[in-house]
């Protein structure tokens, strides 16, 4: 961060597959200057999260695509420099979403208000922001956990996917994960409390979801896609609910993957098992219930029912490389970008 120059990184092309370094360039620009009603803000911690390998693409989905030489989205946690609005002061810290930048201005629409010394402003991101809400309604609403239910969750110790897993056994559930790497599969187990984690980078992954799933999937939590869901379609029971959440493992992808049209099959499935399954957006789904998740999360944590892990990165220099890595499952816990030091 400098006093004289707004540091941003825009969208200078947009990816095809991966997203390599090119798709992004770092820049100064000045600070802006609040007008009348407006406020300024610093970010001191930025989200990365995978949805917005979405919005590089120019192409129609729930929101905007990023356009060419602009600012990439993001939510950020952010304090008040400078304010010419009569509810915030110089020093408060609010989520925003200002995106990968240093400094953004804000008429104070749509910002939440955290106070003026947070213990936690990044949880704001994670465990109390967009991702803990994601795990609670989609697991609580779509899912429906029962008491012995077995809950499968992909992406296990990301953001969302521990989260999910940690309410489920809340819950009274038997929760297992799927994630990459056996420290990852480790952690979930022995700190998070799941039942079982298995390693889907493991040749036989398959063979030994099934094992731990001997008596089917009552809920299966999607994250990811691709051969994780190729192994879990089998193994769901009648009357399974499946919240589709994210599909990590095909946004960089440019085609659909080659073999025999598998569509029929995940249908029929459907229909005979009378399966629910069902995509949601938190957001625009949920917005109105998210005083019942931040009053359920808060006690958890104050109880010390919930376990949380950040992966920090220091320095917005560094999202372009951070933001690649999580979309390759680099990441251990929720990604969060501390872009400058609190004033």
């Amino acid at each position: 961060m400098t006093d004289s120059a707004n540091r941003r990184i825009v969208l200078a092309s947009r990816p095809i597959g991966a997203p390599t370094p090119d798709n992004f360039r770092l820049e100064d620009a000045p600070i802006p200057s609040p007008q009348a009603g407006e406020i300024l803000l610093r970010s001191v911690y930025l989200s990365l999260d995978p949805y917005m390998r979405g919005r590089m693409n120019d192409a129609k989905s729930y929101a905007d695509p990023v356009a060419l030489d602009e600012v990439m989205v993001g939510g950020t946690v952010c304090q008040v420099i400078e304010s010419n609005h009569a509810n915030f002061d110089k020093g408060e810290w609010v989520l925003a979403y200002t995106g990968w930048q240093d400094y953004g201005i804000s008429n104070g629409e749509g910002l939440i208000k955290m106070g003026m010394a947070p213990s936690h402003p990044s949880y704001a991101l994670g465990v109390m922001g967009m991702p803990g809400f994601t795990a609670y309604m989609g697991l609580l609403d779509i899912g429906q956990p029962k008491p012995g239910d077995t809950l499968v969750v992909a992406a296990a110790t990301g953001a969302v996917g521990s989260m999910v897993g940690q309410i489920g056994k809340l819950k009274g559930c038997r929760v297992i994960g799927v994630a990459g790497g056996e420290e990852k599969c480790r952690y979930a187990v022995e700190q998070l409390g799941f039942d079982h984690c298995i390693d889907h980078k493991e040749a036989d992954f398959a063979e030994k979801l099934a094992r731990v799933c001997a008596d089917g999937i009552d809920i299966y939590y999607e994250n990811v896609g691709g051969k994780v869901f190729d192994a879990v379609l089998p193994l769901l029971n009648t009357g399974a609910r499946i919240p589709l959440c994210g599909l990590i493992s095909q946004y960089n992808a440019t085609a659909l993957p080659d073999g025999p049209d598998r569509m029929s099959l995940l249908m029929g499935q459907l229909l005979i098992k009378r399966i629910k399954m069902q995509g949601f957006i938190i957001f625009d789904d949920y917005a109105h219930r998210y005083g019942e998740f931040a009053a359920d999360m808060s006690t958890w944590l104050a109880e010390g029912k919930i376990h949380y892990r950040e992966h920090l990165v220091d320095g917005l220099e560094n999202a372009p490389q951070a933001f690649m890595g999580l979309l390759e499952g680099k990441n251990f816990g929720k990604l969060v970008v501390q872009t400058n030091h609190p004033i």
